[in-house]
């Protein structure tokens, strides 16, 4: 698909949100055609007009039914108490589109995040029973919301781990994020691994809290 993931719009479901908002400001640099989606049109299309002053290119706002049903590739950043609910909701819009699942179920409490327990086993298998014709898949877990929104930082140096049983998929999903520069898209197996995944974003924020920093994965050997 690398010839034509420059052609593809993708759809960041929670754009408001400081992770699907960081995402998609690199997205749009990138030259690639950005629809921000949320409960509210009015709020989404806010703030596509923030990404383009921050960015430039092609970002518009609509609600989250209409950016599911016209992008392509469509991201999932919703906080967790939300996400069957929506994905539910968007089942027919959603069909036969590669769906990128990044939702971290975490908890906090005094002693810090803690991954919380999921039926299905995890947000992205969750996303994978409600959406049974979307090709679903799992990244963008440990990315840095603040280093994405900042263009200032010219490379995000951090490795990107992609779930999936696709590979097709999963293969679009690395070119998508190696659009940003500094990112490295390493596939990480197939989709019911995703809860360790998931769960380790809480072993990253114990690491920001402690270190002060914006700590990323980087995979050795490979």
């Amino acid at each position: 698909m690398t010839a034509e993931i420059r052609d593809l719009t993708v759809g960041v479901l929670g754009g408001t949100g400081a992770q699907g908002k960081g995402l998609a400001i690199r997205w749009a640099k990138a030259g690639i055609k950005v629809i921000i989606g949320s409960r509210s049109a009015d709020r989404a299309s806010l703030a596509a007009e923030e990404i383009v002053e921050i960015a430039g290119g092609d970002v518009r706002g609509a609600d989250n039914s209409d950016c599911a049903a016209d992008s392509d590739v469509v991201l999932v950043a919703v906080p967790w108490d939300g996400h069957g609910d929506l994905l539910a909701s968007l089942r027919d819009q959603l069909a036969g589109k590669i769906v990128i699942d990044c939702v971290n179920p975490l908890g906090f409490d005094k002693q810090g995040p803690f991954a919380l327990p999921v039926t299905e086993g995890s947000a992205a298998q969750q996303a994978e029973l409600l959406l049974p014709e979307s090709r679903v898949t799992a990244a963008f877990h440990h990315v840095s919301a603040v280093l994405l929104a900042d263009l200032s930082v010219s490379e995000v140096d951090m490795d990107v781990l992609v779930l999936g049983d696709d590979r097709e998929a999963t293969d679009a999903v690395r070119e998508l994020a190696e659009l940003v520069p500094g990112f490295r898209g390493v596939y990480g197996g197939r989709l019911r691994n995703a809860h360790q995944v998931e769960a380790f974003t809480a072993n990253l924020i114990a690491v920001n809290r402690r270190y002060k920093t914006h700590a990323g994965l980087k995979i050795t050997g490979v």
